[in-house]
């Protein structure tokens, strides 16, 4: 595949925002070349994918994106695409509903697809939309398959999954826990392993309820937990509180590795989430190095990943 092509399909099925598309490469290209061969390529490998017609992103999504491609199109001076005209008018008249799905592409060809809500806050939570350290999580899992293999893996704070199906996907874990607490994420959750056919097949998955504030050492221990994993928990002060809380009791029920991945918003809560760590006698290192850019999201912002231990 074009590899202009290619970055058009990864932005659009991650429903990445318009501006962050290779718009100019294609005004370079179509002002060299005044065909609609390119155009007709990324049509064909974005709105009128499989892909797309099985897992669409939002109608109002897919209405902005191609009324782009058009605009794209006759400031070039391009042939006209008869095929463009008509998927957009296939999209100019249903109304947009309040979910979507996305799809992560994987660099082994497949999808992690994820349903999520189109608004970032919703019935009360942020939980029901992914985020960019989820995301970062998930190619440095890719890149650290060995973590994972063979062992039973814990993800706190699931949200809609990204992180966990990733490691399912491609790591190998012997079983993995998704887990969080608000029921509405956790419907949509249990949703998103069915989507991605996890729910009956290796590794062995399960979605759990987990109230950090009163999970109990013989709970955890049951879960047996050799990795814990958890992205964009440590946003807000009382909820770093009650991580660091639980993290303790893991600690203590099975020894884990511990990674945890935050994207720093306010410098004033990353510390007090440092420091709750401290007060509770547990160290963190900051793994640095980067990962593969695999997903498609905003990498101007500050994301950081520390590994947990006594």
């Amino acid at each position: 595949m074009n590899l202009l092509v290619e970055e058009f399909q990864r932005h659009f099925f991650s429903m990445t925002r318009l501006p962050s598309f290779p718009w100019s490469s294609l005004l370079e290209h179509l002002q060299r070349d005044t065909s609609s061969q390119l155009i007709s390529e990324i049509l064909d490998q974005t709105c009128r994918h499989s892909l797309c017609r099985k897992f669409p992103p939002s109608v109002r999504f897919r209405r902005l994106f191609l009324s782009q491609l058009i605009k794209q199109q006759e400031e070039a001076g391009a042939d006209p695409l008869d095929e463009l005209y008509d998927a957009l008018a296939e999209v100019l008249g249903p109304e947009d509903a309040n979910e979507c799905y996305k799809n992560y592409l994987l660099p082994h060809g497949g999808a992690v697809t994820l349903l999520e809500n189109t608004a970032l806050i919703s019935q009360g939570t942020t939980g029901l939309v992914t985020w960019e350290a989820g995301l970062y999580l998930a190619e440095w899992a890719l890149d650290h398959r060995e973590v994972f293999t063979g062992r039973t893996v814990l993800e706190l704070g699931s949200g809609m999954g990204v992180t966990g199906i990733t490691v399912c996907r491609c790591c190998s874990p012997s079983s993995l826990v998704f887990s969080d607490y608000n029921p509405s994420v956790l419907q949509k959750l249990r949703t998103n392993v069915g989507v991605n056919g996890l729910s009956n097949a290796t590794p062995v998955v399960s979605v759990e309820q987990l109230d950090w504030t009163s999970a109990t050492e013989e709970q955890l221990q049951k879960i047996g937990a050799d990795v814990v994993i958890a992205a964009d928990v440590t946003y807000d002060p009382e909820v770093a509180r009650n991580l660091v809380t639980l993290v303790s009791k893991v600690i203590r029920s099975s020894g884990p590795e511990v990674f945890i991945c935050s994207t720093i918003r306010n410098l004033e809560t990353h510390h007090g989430f440092k420091q709750h760590l401290e007060n509770a006698g547990i160290k963190h290192k900051v793994i640095t190095g980067g990962a593969s850019r695999v997903f498609c999201y905003d990498r101007t912002l500050s994301l950081e990943l520390i590994q947990l231990y006594r």
